[in-house]
């Protein structure tokens, strides 16, 4: 065959004929989101062999509830309902709230407590990363809470603080409080010496170095600390409300399961899971937003 050569005019009608333009009727193939159809059907398929683990009675419902058992306990516990069948007698929700409350409820202490780690643990980072002795004399108790499971030392904020909302929010707090500490101080210590420096030979005072340099430079790790701080925040909730939690979708989980109610126990764990893993979602988007430079440099 003999190659054929065509004029460049020619050569770019050609290419604009077979490219695939909105204009000439070409299809655009989209590239599926393959992470997140795998997920539903990985989702699918968990309720799938749950549904046939129950319908098949292969273990008591005691111990698992079918899907339909916990859908209801669910739709039970967010409606007003009747207390027995042709009863005129009616019953909101559960312990008085409806789901949703005991979860805005766990919300409120959870975001009251790490409010407060988030101010206290970056400032406290930020001095103990710029003043060494005080950073030796202070992190090994920092340490030492972060160590200690909460419920080695609810008992003692009982004590001190009563059975109310103070002690919740004393024991969130200081579960959510060391990694942000440490990772304030990691950020701090990755901080590039050479951009330092610049702000410095440009006649930047103390102030202005850590508002403009210092505190930038350290924000992605010092908001992976927050988002670790809500993760053990979360796994914190059920024991901060096991004393006088009502209400509280942890102390709601925890007393439906002394009462055997196992639709209710799974449908409160179902709802702390994804109100967790929504909350996470939303810190990921917020630390992408304020950090659009990491994974750039």
């Amino acid at each position: 065959m003999t190659a054929v050569s065509l004029p460049a005019g020619k050569v770019k009608e050609r290419i604009r004929s077979i490219a695939p333009t909105p204009g000439n009727g070409a299809v655009i193939r989209r590239k599926l989101p393959i992470g997140k159809v795998q997920g539903l059907i990985s989702l699918l398929v968990f309720v799938a062999a749950w549904w046939a683990v129950t319908a098949a009675k292969l273990v008591n419902p005691l111990y698992l509830p079918s899907p339909g058992a916990v859908w209801n306990a669910f739709v039970r516990a967010n409606t007003c309902n009747p207390i027995a069948a042709g009863s005129t007698r009616i019953v909101c929700g559960v312990q008085q709230y409806f789901l949703w409350q005991h979860l805005l409820m766990s919300l409120e202490r959870i975001g009251v407590g790490l409010a407060l780690s988030i101010v206290v643990g970056v400032v406290l980072g930020f001095v103990l990363s710029g003043v060494r002795w005080l950073n030796r004399l202070i992190m090994p108790y920092i340490n030492f809470v972060r160590a200690l499971p909460p419920l080695g030392y609810i008992g003692l904020l009982i004590v001190w603080f009563g059975i109310g909302d103070t002690t919740k929010i004393w024991l969130l707090f200081l579960a959510a409080f060391p990694p942000i500490v440490l990772a304030t101080i990691d950020g701090l210590k990755s901080v590039n010496r050479d951009r330092i420096n610049s702000a410095l030979s440009l006649g930047a005072n103390r102030a202005q170095l850590v508002a403009l340099v210092m505190f930038p430079s350290a924000l992605p790790s010092v908001l992976n600390g927050i988002r670790l701080a809500v993760g053990f925040a979360w796994t914190t909730v059920v024991a901060a409300e096991l004393n006088n939690g009502i209400p509280g979708i942890g102390a709601l989980a925890y007393l439906s399961g002394t009462e055997m109610n196992t639709p209710l126990t799974i449908a409160c764990i179902l709802v702390i899971g994804v109100a967790a893993l929504a909350l996470d979602g939303i810190i990921q988007l917020i630390i992408r937003v304020l950090t659009p430079w990491v994974g750039k440099e």
